[in-house]
């Protein structure tokens, strides 16, 4: 037999055929049916046969793809329980002021966006008006990712419902003076209305599958009955392209969140043309999703298509449909009828004669305007079906038409997304497309009107009633303050007390203070520790048989540890977060953690430890929205510095973090040098994220794995206060050992950099006689942050000298700054120090090698310290530069590289 003609192998070759005989009649079936009735109707019983297959039960592996026809037919819709008039006339309303607050807004020159919220008002409208549960309701509402570039119909709707005003339509995009409405949802911009930041696109898919999962969490830890709350999250068919929005299907699936619903709007078009143009976005994301587990519901077409079926008793219709690319679909959606006909008709006998029974209106009707997404009762069936769905998550992919109801002009345009305004003439085309009571005399002046149909009306007493049933307006954001208990004392103070003998690292020592407060009876309960794999890295095995791992399904194995202390426990009511690797999962998990206390009115005390090269660096994308988001929590970054963390060379050598993380106004950062110093930051980051006057900031601290010798806190309340404003001195240069006219210099240093100034410091005065003060700089950002608020008030004529400046004033010498970090780090605070500024660092990739020759490479090793401080006092005549070069050679500086 040739290559060509033999047999293929297959998986089932390796499973026993009890009968072939039966096998080969089924082929025989097969084959029959293709030569008498042609392929298509085989592969129709085949995909037949196993639908039923699936239905029944029996194990099979399932279909990836349906046809390309609605999931529901329209004999099987579900009796629609509004008044489908009255939810027109108020979608026609918001549809209206939509279009002129973003029109008015133009100019300004600001624009804004009309064709996303015009092809997805009825996805909106229908669930606000039977599906989205408020806050007002039992427990905790839903929770709704709204798409951002859908905003201004968000917006027109609350002023519909009364929330807002005329005023506030009129300042869209305008913050700057004040009560202006954000561009996107902008929690922090507009805390009452929006829950959730979604216009860095592909986060809101990803957020809002973890969101669902931490409802979950906090309803098997006992926490909060979360079980009426759904998520939904509205999404556009191009954002599914961001890696991010697919990263966490296989979670949702594998969990069976059936408490989640994605509502896709496939208007087929990304922001600058289609999506697919050569393929089928809705066939793929299909495919995705029910390959990850997931429901899925395509609602494609409108009533209008059941007389086209109603035809297609060949099933040519069909077949074109699954056949033509979506960039094609695009131009059907824009041309003329004569075009749909010769290019969509004509390519198949069975379809030309089906045209010929159809009129122009007919098929304008059909490919210009009649998608399901436009249709209530469309949508509305696909929602039922949706929370309805038990055992796994939903996905609801809508066809519409972008830029529906705003005219040719418009509608389908590859560049829609761009055009921010109509003319008059088009306003008018479109209140005559509404019918909407607004007289010409109206429309007359150049500025476009916002309507409202009054207070009264029939429209917003319904609106008002619908909200009422379920549970308030919607969306919107809800805080009750919460005030958690200050947490006991007793585990500061022990690491206060330093580690004796002992070395341990301040990773270890955050672990050991954490695990202690977990132990609290009042707040234990509300820490919830995040880790992206390698938790026993952190030394964080010790949680595992005490807190126990969160899974849904609790531990159904028998784990290979099991005999150990520190085995591996999984539980349903597990507290740790153990995820596996994915770091911007675990930022995710943290975030609906950090919000717990708007969402659901529970505070909830996340700490997530992560490497510090793949936290910032990798996720700081997510970690803006968190700001944006207000969220509360500590992040951990270990393995901290470019040079503790060798043995893994140049990609997991962090040396940045801190600069990345100054660029967050949220974001409280430290770098601490010892045990005590991370005890004072944890207890003042509890006192300000949850005590009485609760700020929206959350804190991040970098700690090391290198093993030190933790020393006591040293005494007097200038200590806490400069370990919390940044920078305090630690150790004074002893004087006694000293000539009184020394050579004197300030060393500054931060986290484990301080250990290297403290050696330094001693070997100035031992081989060259110089006076070294080393000073504790636990926050390089905080400071700065400071130096900044004082510069904007000496703006406004308020004279405030920086903290950094205060500190440091009279201290003798020049300063060296030196940390683990690149040299950016420390210089943030250079203008605002009096003395002539100096700083080391770690600039460059890290390399592999240990941490002493890594350090000398670096030139921040203790030697390398005072060959700097050496050359800054030379700068200066305090010593001679021959000293500076006699140092070099004794230490062997000048033979490196």
């Amino acid at each position: 037999m040739t290559d060509i003609g033999r047999k293929q192998p297959s998986a089932l070759d390796q499973i026993p055929d009890r009968d072939p005989e039966e096998t080969a009649e089924w082929a025989t079936s097969l084959d029959a049916v293709t030569a008498a009735a042609g392929p298509h109707r085989a592969s129709y019983l085949l995909r037949r046969t196993l639908e039923h297959a699936e239905g029944s039960g029996l194990a099979l592996p399932k279909l990836l793809e349906t046809e390309y026809i609605n999931t529901i037919p329209t004999a099987a819709e579900p009796e629609f329980p509004g008044d489908e008039e009255m939810e027109r006339r108020i979608t026609a309303w918001n549809r209206w002021n939509a279009a002129a607050m973003v029109t008015r807004g133009s100019r300004h020159g600001l624009g804004g966006h009309i064709a996303t919220f015009a092809s997805a008002a009825w996805l909106y409208e229908t669930g606000f008006q039977h599906f989205f549960r408020g806050k007002e309701a039992d427990g905790s509402g839903d929770q709704l990712y709204i798409q951002g570039h859908a905003s201004p119909g968000i917006y027109a709707r609350a002023f519909l419902d009364g929330r807002l005003t005329e005023g506030h339509l009129d300042r869209f995009r305008q913050e700057a003076g004040g009560d202006g409405l954000p561009s996107y949802p902008h929690p922090r911009r507009l805390p009452w209305l929006w829950e959730f930041p979604t216009v860095s696109m592909g986060l809101g898919p990803l957020s809002a599958i973890y969101q669902a999962r931490f409802n979950r969490y906090l309803q098997h830890r006992g926490i909060k009955d979360t079980s009426a709350s759904r998520v939904w999250a509205f999404l556009g068919d191009g954002e599914m392209d961001e890696p991010e929005s697919t990263a966490a299907l296989a979670l949702a699936g594998r969990e069976g969140l059936d408490n989640l619903t994605f509502v896709i709007n496939c208007n087929l078009q990304r922001l600058d043309g289609p999506v697919r143009s050569n393929f089928k976005i809705v066939q793929e994301l299909e495919a995705q999703f029910r390959a990850a587990g997931w429901n899925v519901v395509k609602s494609l077409w409108g009533s209008a298509w059941d007389d086209l079926f109603a035809l297609d008793t060949t099933g040519a219709l069909v077949r074109r449909l699954r056949e033509v690319p979506d960039g094609q679909f695009q131009t059907y959606a824009a041309r003329d009828v004569d075009y749909i006909r010769d290019h969509f008709f004509g390519a198949d006998p069975a379809l030309v004669e089906m045209a010929k029974v159809l009129t122009d209106a007919k098929i304008a009707e059909c490919f210009h305007a009649s998608r399901a997404g436009h249709e209530p009762r469309k949508v509305y069936a696909a929602y039922r079906a949706a929370v309805e769905h038990r055992g796994a998550p939903t996905v609801i992919l809508a066809q519409t038409v972008k830029g529906y109801t705003l005219g040719p002009g418009f509608a389908s345009r590859n560049a829609n997304h761009q055009m921010k305004k109509l003319t008059g003439n088009e306003f008018r085309a479109l209140r005559d497309l509404l019918e909407l009571p607004i007289p010409d005399s109206r429309l007359n002046d150049e500025l476009v009107p916002y309507v409202h149909p009054g207070t009264d009306s029939p429209e917003v007493r319904y609106l008002h009633e619908r909200r009422a049933a379920l549970g308030g307006p919607a969306p919107a954001r809800t805080v009750h303050p919460v005030v958690l208990p200050e947490p006991p004392a007793k585990p500061f103070e022990t690491l206060a007390k330093g580690s004796g003998s002992q070395e341990i690292a301040t990773t270890m020592a955050f672990v050991r203070l954490v695990k202690d407060l977990m132990r609290d009876q009042e707040t234990g309960k509300r820490w919830v520790p995040i880790v992206p794999d390698e938790a026993r890295t952190f030394g964080m095995e010790s949680l595992f048989p005490t807190a126990g791992i969160y899974s849904p399904h609790g531990q159904t194995y028998d784990p290979v540890d099991r005999d150990m202390l520190l085995y591996y426990k999984e539980a349903t009511n597990g507290q740790i977060l153990h995820e596996g690797i994915t770091e911007a999962g675990s930022m995710a998990d943290f975030t609906a953690a950090a919000t717990s206390y708007a969402t659901h009115g529970e505070p909830m005390i996340p700490f997530y430890i992560f490497y510090a090269m793949f936290g910032w660096q990798r996720t700081a994308d997510q970690m803006w929205a968190l700001a944006d988001q207000l969220g509360r929590g500590f992040l951990i970054g270990a393995t901290a510095g470019r040079t503790t963390m060798t043995g893994e060379g140049l990609q997991h050598a962090d040396g940045h973090s801190h600069l990345i993380a100054s660029t967050n106004p949220a974001a409280i950062a430290y770098d601490p040098a010892f045990a005590y110093e991370v005890a004072v930051i944890v207890r003042d980051g509890l006192r300000r994220m949850y005590g009485p006057d609760a700020e929206n900031v959350f804190y991040y601290l970098t700690v090391y794995n290198e093993a030190k010798v933790q020393p006591p806190m040293p005494s007097g309340a200038a200590i806490e206060e400069g370990i919390l404003k940044g920078l305090y001195r630690f150790q004074e240069a002893n004087a006694q050992e000293l000539a009184a006219d020394a050579p004197r210099l300030q060393l500054l240093a931060s986290g484990t950099a301080i250990h290297w100034a403290l050696e330094a410091q001693r070997l100035l005065a031992s081989d060259w006689g110089v006076a070294a003060d080393v000073w504790s700089a636990t926050s390089w950002s905080e400071l700065r942050r400071d130096a900044l608020d004082c510069d904007a008030l000496q703006l406004k004529g308020e004279d405030r000298i920086p903290y950094v400046t205060r500190v440091l004033d009279g201290a003798p010498g020049p300063v060296l700054a030196v940390s683990d970090w690149m040299r950016a780090v420390p210089d943030q605070i250079s203008q605002w120090v009096p003395q002539d500024w100096h700083s080391i660092g770690t600039d460059g990739f890290g390399l592999s090698d240990t941490r002493e020759a890594v350090r000398r490479h670096f030139g921040v090793d203790p030697q390398s310290v005072v060959v700097a401080a050496l050359a800054a006092l030379a700068r200066r005549g305090e010593v001679k530069p021959e000293t500076v070069q006699e140092a070099r050679q004794r230490y062997g500086i000048a033979d490196d590289n």
